[in-house]
């Protein structure tokens, strides 16, 4: 899915992805209540839900969530921390040495926001994250958004807008853009 992109609600490809967020869904439960030291239980789990082995140098802390796992890249000596959300069905892309915080959440897909719309479409697009940037805690990443090198991102942030190389970005405050 490719940014911008609309994907029909009642169609075949939103029936694949929904019996995937099934799939995935099922696993992640089983993952979640592993006990902390099942090192091998948690590698196959992993290997199901992204389709391949973990990269060796990249931590995972449980609890993990994914509505489908299989466009979800992870560079080398990425960190994500507990309680992480990465809903990937239009891509992932985490870079080498990127760190994510606890409670942090990605956000490939939404809906239009014309009422009409909202329940016959779905819209994405990816989100690309750079080498070595940081994601503080519960932060919030939407759709089609890229984060560059070295940058951070503040904890709480909701990042609607791609992030320029080496920048700091704060803040979460909601205002009104319009009304219908």
């Amino acid at each position: 899915m490719s940014s911008g992109h609309l994907m029909r609600i009642h169609g075949a490809e939103f029936q694949a992805m929904a019996e995937r967020v099934l799939r995935a869904t099922e696993l992640t439960s089983r993952l979640n209540v592993l006990p902390f030291e099942d090192e091998a239980g948690k590698a196959d789990l992993f290997e199901q839900i992204l389709g391949k082995p973990l990269p060796e140098r990249v931590t995972i802390y449980p609890p993990f969530y994914t509505d489908h796992g299989l466009r979800l890249e992870l560079g080398e000596r990425v960190f994500v921390n507990q309680n992480c959300t990465f809903l990937d069905y239009a891509g992932i892309r985490l870079a080498e040495r990127v760190l994510v915080g606890p409670k942090v959440t990605f956000i490939t897909m939404g809906h239009p926001v014309d009422p009409g719309e909202r329940r016959e479409w779905l819209t994405g697009g990816p989100i690309d994250v750079s080498e070595n940037v940081w994601i503080g805690a519960g932060a919030t990443i939407l759709p089609g958004v890229s984060i560059g090198r070295d940058s951070v991102v503040a904890a709480g942030a909701v990042v609607a807008d791609d992030v320029p190389p080496s920048t700091l970005v704060t803040g979460a405050k909601a205002g009104v853009h319009r009304a219908w």
